[in-house]
């Protein structure tokens, strides 16, 4: 009986290239969020070049290193600082509209929606009229307190660990117009402080200080990094609470972390530019189809891609009122009116 001997295994044929293997998910993740960095460094070149007067691109550079370039004054004393406080405050909302997402569990969730920022702006405004404070070190303290303040009322009032977006929502938008109610009436009643606090009723990039920048900087960068910590934490707690405690995760502590991380990102975000809404609403939920809900890539895409809306807004601001132009917050207003309408029909339509 003839003996079968095991046939070696043939080496692969050189010439015959091997098939690449698909990316990794984390890799494709890794790739959108370079081109995501590559998009807002676009937007930022786009915002330094286009206003009122147009700055040639090649002038871009002459203008932010030589003293002598007929740019320079332009970009460093306008254009600079006004892109950079659009940068600082997209990543505050951006992120803020995330971390509030994810510690109510509520796609609804929004800085703007659910009165944040307008508990900030009331702040101020109250501070304007009674206090007389008229410097941003002022604004700052007090834009944080009503941004506090308004975050635990709405969950509260919302039902606390018990609430529902619809709950929360109805208590976000009843605050919210009681809010910008009460900056209204002291608008018509304190005529001497109008002009300083109409900037509080609608949001805007267009006062931006080199100081205002740098005065904002340790909040933000404070609340970002607060925000990535408990990124971890937040997915846990996603699952339910028995299941974050056996993952070793402390709900309450996330919870405090939450609202302190929202209260640092809006409050400057609001001190800096005034309220400005939808774009907590809007970045998140488009990154979502992007990352998925995993908060640890979910955090980093909103914090890059929100900037570039808030700059994108206020450069279309810009275009569209030549030699004028609109407010950032209209511009934002305009475009998140239409999703937001949007995404509450398609959720009807899902849920029945």
């Amino acid at each position: 009986m003839p003996v079968t001997r095991p046939r070696r295994p043939q080496a692969a044929d050189p010439a015959v290239p091997a098939t690449p293997a698909p990316p990794t998910r984390p890799a494709r993740r890794a790739a959108g969020l370079a081109a995501a960095v590559l998009l807002l460094a676009a937007v930022v070149v786009l915002s330094i070049a286009v206003g009122a007067g147009r700055i040639p691109l090649g002038d871009i550079w002459p203008g932010l290193t030589d003293p002598q370039s007929p740019a320079h004054t332009v970009v460093h004393d306008m254009r600079l600082p006004r892109t950079l406080l659009g940068l600082l405050a997209g990543t505050a909302l951006g992120l803020a509209g995330a971390v509030m997402q994810a510690l109510t569990r509520n796609p609804l969730a929004d800085p703007g929606l659910l009165g944040i920022n307008a508990g900030a702006s009331a702040a101020v405004v109250a501070a304007i009229a009674l206090l007389g404070v008229t410097t941003f070190d002022g604004y700052v303290w007090f834009a944080f307190a009503g941004a506090a303040a308004v975050a635990v009322l709405v969950h509260a009032v919302g039902g606390g660990r018990t609430a529902t977006p619809a709950r929360l929502a109805l208590a976000g938008s009843a605050l919210n117009a009681t809010l910008f109610s009460f900056v209204s009436a002291v608008m018509l009643l304190d005529t001497t402080s109008l002009e300083r606090m109409r900037f509080w009723t609608v949001g805007s990039l267009a006062d931006a200080r080199p100081g205002t920048v740098w005065r904002i900087l340790p909040f933000v960068v404070a609340g970002l990094l607060l925000a990535l910590v408990l990124a971890r934490p937040l997915n846990a707690l996603a699952l339910g609470e028995d299941s974050a405690v056996a993952l070793g995760t402390d709900p309450a502590l996330a919870r405090a972390g939450g609202i302190l991380a929202v209260t640092l990102l809006c409050g400057a975000a609001t001190a800096a530019c005034g309220p400005i809404l939808f774009v907590g609403l809007l970045v998140p939920h488009l990154v979502r189809r992007l990352t998925g809900p995993d908060l640890r890539w979910l955090f980093p895409y909103c914090a890059v891609l929100a900037p570039v809306l808030l700059l994108g807004a206020d450069v279309l601001g810009r275009v569209v009122a030549r030699p004028g132009e609109l407010l950032v917050g209209i511009v934002t207003a305009v475009l998140g009116g239409p999703f937001f309408i949007w995404f509450t029909r398609r959720g009807r339509a899902v849920q029945a």
